[in-house]
């Protein structure tokens, strides 16, 4: 049989402009992020605004941890209407979604915080918290005095605009928005952990899990990463003094607890300063609370501290513990008191440690977003951050993203968790595309020599 084919200039037009189509978005291959580098890029763009605009709904609304009930609620809204496979109620408030692409492949995870901290704001900000709640007893304000408003706001941008073109995704993207980052209420569980013990990983195993954090002592447009440990493990204590309470004017018939907590005080930190090698690793021990006592000529039963400790190294943090313990009762028996030293295991978190290899190509991505020379090696980081469980559960990278504008100095602005943290919402874009980059990259398998 013989066929004849006549084609025409419009004929010949529209089978170009179809060829490009389906390089530039079809699903027989990976779409790598520096393929579609254009449309990605007009995407990100497009998305900012909207971007924004949840982050300072976010910002106006916080919500301490394990209550994350409002922003969940939104969060869980958005990505059921970008059909989503979603799951809710995880580790309290936690939400999962998976976006499943056009063909089986890699999962890549990306996971943003959503707990504010109970700090009262001091900004200016329009959209500034007025919000108050109870924290241990007390009226406080509450404000996403650590950006995890710009976290959730980000990864939503993220997802809307992988889900707008998963016909060009092979593989999947698991979205985790995580409640109690900042830890969970006394009594409580919550955060990373219980995340993943309530299956936070059960709709699909990651190859690798990516998360950032902004943060205000790097400038705007600036990424900062460390290969290995980045940021220390952080562990909770509270230390109970107990004497016996006796008149102020007549010391001698009791036992004074807060005069025994002043001299344990200064003990721990002579742990710090005289008994832990800490040129070869840091180690910092911190007490962030004192309360005993009532009245002004009473010398009270009690008085409880609480701290934190952080650590790089699990031998280290044994033997400050140790080191803790003897100090705290040796000097409480000294003047006739006793003291009780008490860890929080349910909120002691582990060191983050960026897997090397998953760094490596996770450069290379970043690079193309922001450039060489805002690509910044950090120190060791004494805060904690709890996606470290992510990173024993699959590869992980995680990483600082610069938020203090260009005409404020980054080592003189308010940090994170002050009245008046500060974020440069013009670099919140920059978050999104790396986040994108990062996804897309690891799904094609771009950098990794397969």
């Amino acid at each position: 049989m013989k066929l004849s084919l006549t084609v025409t200039p419009e004929s010949a037009l529209r089978g170009i402009a179809l060829c490009l189509l389906i390089s530039f978005f079809g699903a027989a291959t990976p779409a790598t992020a520096q393929e579609l580098g254009e449309p990605w890029e007009e995407a990100a763009r497009n998305i900012e605004p909207k971007v924004i605009a949840w982050r300072r709904d976010f910002h106006a609304h916080p919500e301490l941890s394990n209550r994350e009930v409002r922003t969940a609620g939104i969060v869980a809204k958005h990505l059921k209407s970008l059909g989503l496979e979603v799951r809710t109620g995880i580790a309290h408030t936690g939400v999962v979604a998976l976006l499943r692409g056009a063909k089986p492949g890699r999962t890549v995870a990306l996971r943003a915080d959503m707990d504010a901290l109970p700090v009262n704001e001091q900004t200016d900000l329009p959209f500034k918290s007025k919000v108050t709640t109870q924290f241990r007893g007390e009226t406080v304000g509450v404000m996403h005095a650590c950006g995890h408003d710009a976290h959730t706001a980000m990864l939503l941008g993220v997802a809307e605009i992988l889900a707008r073109k998963r016909d060009t995704l092979v593989g999947q993207v698991l979205f985790v928005f995580q409640p109690a980052e900042e830890g969970a209420p006394e009594g409580e569980r919550g955060g990373a952990a219980l995340m993943l013990e309530e299956g936070a990983f059960n709709l699909a195993k990651p190859e690798a899990v990516f998360g950032l954090h902004v943060i205000a002592s790097l400038p705007t447009g600036v990424i900062g990463y460390r290969a290995g440990p980045m940021m220390a493990g952080s562990d909770s204590f509270k230390l109970e003094v107990r004497g016996r309470q006796t008149h102020g004017s007549r010391p001698w018939a009791g036992v004074d607890p807060i005069i025994a907590s002043a001299q344990i005080l200064m003990g721990l930190q002579n742990i710090v300063s005289r008994q832990v090698d800490i040129t070869k690793i840091p180690v910092v021990l911190s007490v962030g609370a004192i309360k005993g006592g009532i009245r002004f000529n009473i010398i009270p039963e009690s008085v409880e501290m609480i701290g934190t400790l952080r650590t790089f190294d699990s031998q280290v943090r044994s033997d400050v513990i140790e080191r803790m313990q003897q100090t705290a009762n040796h000097m409480a028996a000294a003047s006739g008191a006793s003291a009780t030293l008490t860890f929080r295991q349910e909120v002691s978190i582990p060191p983050v440690v960026n897997d090397p290899d998953l760094t490596a190509r996770a450069l290379k991505s970043l690079e193309r977003v922001v450039g060489n020379k805002a690509l910044q090696e950090i120190n060791l980081q004494t805060t904690a951050e709890d996606f470290s469980f992510y990173g024993q559960a699959a590869p992980a990278f995680f990483f600082w993203m610069g938020i203090t504008p260009a005409d404020k100095n980054p080592e003189t602005v308010a940090f994170n968790h002050s009245p008046d943290f500060y974020v440069d919402e013009s670099g919140l874009g920059t978050g999104v595309r790396a986040l994108l980059a990062l996804a897309l990259d690891t799904l094609s398998g771009t950098y990794s020599g397969d």
